[in-house]
């Protein structure tokens, strides 16, 4: 059964699509969010040859980043003002071949809390015009309360408040 759930903010799925407009590493993989609710989100990402293993599939590490990304920002979505998110772990169960034309990863919450949010998170690759399940996991994430997810000015990316 899926939870309904509602956000803490008005500005919700801007302060996520904002949030993910500074992720150089998604960037990097071509992702793009296809879908922000409450609790939910769908980041999806096209097949490339800089983006497989050895035999063509998508590589497992492009399936874990889209799923951490996407749990991430769902749980965000639930998420005060002037806080920001941080993934304490994730495992994904690679349960066949990533192989098709595009990845999708759906990260769902399951249950969020004052500090901690648990996610569902699936992964699917597009094949032949049908999605097909290639990955499922779960995550856990942490609400840094009081830490807004801003750049910070004077600092190179990735160099965030000390």
């Amino acid at each position: 059964m899926t939870q309904v759930f509602t956000p803490r903010i008005e500005d919700w799925s801007e302060r996520v699509r904002e949030s993910f407009s500074r992720q150089g590493f998604m960037r990097h993989l071509g992702a793009r969010l296809m879908e922000v609710a409450p609790g939910r989100v769908v980041i999806e990402a096209d097949h490339g040859a800089h983006l497989t293993q050895q035999h063509g599939f998508f590589h497992a590490g492009v399936s874990g980043a889209l799923a951490d990304s996407a749990g991430g920002y769902a749980g965000y979505t639930l998420f005060p003002a002037q806080s920001s998110v941080l993934t304490i772990e994730y495992k994904l169960n690679l349960i066949t071949p990533a192989q098709g034309d595009r990845l999708r990863a759906v990260g769902q919450v399951v249950r969020s809390g004052r500090t901690i949010t648990f996610c569902e998170l699936q992964v699917f690759a597009r094949r032949d015009g049908q999605w097909h399940a290639c990955a499922t996991g779960q995550q856990t994430l942490m609400c840094l309360a009081g830490r807004a997810d801003t750049p910070v000015e004077g600092r190179p990316p990735g160099q965030g408040a000390p």
